[in-house]
């Protein structure tokens, strides 16, 4: 019985030793990375957004980057937010649709 803990310690030492590779990219690849989600979730929001501020989330999820767009709709007075979903894997971007900044917020019980 105590023979298996030598062999689920090396599995957990490894494990640790993939999963620190993440927090080993450089600041200079997350700017980049920000860079580029940025870029990317803006080309889509022409035509929608006029001059929008984007506020990207530093690192994101394991698998996308993720972008808060806002500002005046093109062709309105309102203010709107679109939130935009970059694949690390492939570096292409999605855009949702306009929401508008006076939408009601519904909390979830």
């Amino acid at each position: 019985m105590f023979r298996s803990r030598p062999p689920l310690a090396a599995t957990a030492l490894a494990l640790i030793t993939l999963s620190s590779s993440a927090f080993a990219s450089s600041g200079d690849a997350w700017d980049a990375f920000a860079k580029d989600v940025a870029a990317k979730c803006s080309v889509l929001a022409e035509g929608r957004i006029e001059q929008p501020k984007v506020v990207v989330d530093p690192f994101g999820t394991e698998s996308y980057g993720v972008a808060i767009l806002t500002g005046k709709a093109v062709g309105a007075d309102a203010t709107v937010s679109s939130i935009c979903v970059y694949d690390k894997k492939n570096q292409t971007a999605e855009i949702g649709g306009e929401l508008p900044a006076d939408q009601v917020t519904i909390t979830v019980p």
